[in-house]
């Protein structure tokens, strides 16, 4: 086993890896309070400035599909590494924008690059561990993933209150640099040549559409998709829910994200504490009920007031992220051991699923919902009950597979099975 399985080793490998997951988050949220300073300066209206988040995450998805299979190929650390150096130059060419059409061409290459941190590093904690110990692992790096949707958006405000937008992109800089610095000293290459794929394009569409119609891949990353969806929609609307329906200024972001980043690293939190106490079918339930519990809140907040405040608005968000993040190892690790000589196009295609839903979501139905608190209430309830109801259709397909079939292996119980 590699040597980053020693428990040291462990523990920066999770916030290394966190701290790879991070930048791909950050540049998204970390320009939502420069969002009207971009426009004006630009010519960029508010739908225009929307267009910044869904060319981002059209790009993401796209190459989202390559970053896994490539890790297969010549090793995880190469492909890590220059992601990280191509989101460097992405960045530097948004800092140096004079026009909103240069804008968004170097979001989209910052998008191309961004993949590289969460979908590479969910197949590098497969590398190294498994079952019980790959779950508690996911679930720190998902407590310090957690971390950056909520300090993005505060650090963007932090930057506008004494310089300009395009110093929050010379940021995302700095801080992809100090992690391709992490990374080359800190981050050993975790899938040997041994293991790895030759990098044939006519192969890799084979596997990607044995995966694609393998059945139970599409519940499994359906129900993950639908369900994280709620949250997104507010996400994606935070721009219109923080500073218009909510009436907070740029600096206010902190009151959206820090409760629902609260409760996804809590989640998180319980999620690794959990592990091997409690199974993962009903750590799914419990995170499940979670969510609609917090769905029901949000709708009768919603119908019982004119315009959402703080600090109510947002509560029901920090259980929805708290039940998600009970929710999304079980289900992620469950993909990756469908296909133990392939998790890195696994999760590629996991990740490709939930971007291009996502761009739908920041690209479509933002703009239309967020005019108000119902509208995005009773769009995240819908995407809460799609992710509920094709779990289930999960649970009872996998009570009618008799016990030990190959094809269904152990997804319901992936703390088990190890």
């Amino acid at each position: 086993m590699p040597r980053a399985t020693a428990p040291l080793s462990i523990r920066r490998l999770a916030i290394l890896l966190g701290g790879l997951a991070m930048f791909g988050p950050f540049s998204i949220d970390t320009i939502f309070p420069a969002f009207p300073q971009i426009g004006a300066q630009l010519g960029a209206d508010k739908l225009a400035m929307q267009q910044t988040i869904s060319v981002y995450l059209v790009a993401y998805a796209l190459m989202s599909v390559v970053h896994g299979p490539l890790s297969d190929a010549i090793g995880r650390r190469r492909v890590i590494m220059g992601g990280l150096a191509v989101f460097a130059l992405a960045s530097a060419g948004c800092a140096l924008a004079t026009s909103f059409q240069m804008l968004l061409a170097f979001r989209a290459l910052q998008g191309l690059s961004a993949g590289v941190g969460i979908i590479v590093g969910r197949a590098v904690i497969r590398d190294v561990l498994h079952g019980d110990d790959a779950q508690r692992l996911m679930s720190q790096v998902s407590m310090i993933f957690g971390i950056a949707p909520a300090i993005a958006p505060m650090i963007g405000g932090w930057v506008l209150g004494w310089s300009r937008w395009p110093m929050i992109f010379w940021f995302l800089v700095a801080f992809s640099l100090a992690l391709l610095l992490a990374t080359w000293l800190g981050l050993p290459e975790t899938h040997p040549p041994a293991d790895r794929l030759a990098p044939k394009p006519r192969l890799l569409l084979r596997d990607y559409l044995a995966i694609f119609v393998n059945p139970r891949f599409q519940r499994l990353a359906a129900a993950g998709t639908f369900n994280f969806g709620a949250l997104f929609l507010y996400i994606a609307s935070a721009p219109a829910f923080v500073l218009d329906l909510m009436g907070l200024d740029e600096r206010g972001f902190g009151w959206f994200f820090v409760p629902m980043i609260g409760g996804m690293t809590l989640g998180a939190f319980v999620s690794g504490r959990i592990a091997g106490k409690v199974s993962g079918l009903v750590q799914t339930r419990i995170g499940f009920a979670c969510c609609g519990v917090a769905t029901l809140c949000n709708l009768g907040y919603n119908m019982a007031v004119v315009e959402p405040s703080v600090p109510l608005a947002v509560l029901p968000m920090m259980l929805n992220a708290f039940g998600i993040a009970l929710v999304f190892p079980i289900l992620t690790l469950a993909i990756l051991d469908m296909y133990p000589r392939q998790r890195g196009s696994a999760s590629s295609l996991q990740a490709f699923t939930g971007l291009v839903a996502n761009a739908l979501i920041a690209g479509v139905l933002s703009p239309l919902l967020s005019h108000g608190g119902m509208p995005l209430a009773l769009g995240a309830a819908v995407f809460t009950l799609l992710g509920w109801a094709v779990w289930r259709w999960e649970i009872q397909v996998g009570a009618r597979m008799p016990p030990g079939d190959p094809e269904y292996a152990a997804a319901l119980e992936p703390t088990e099975r190890m």
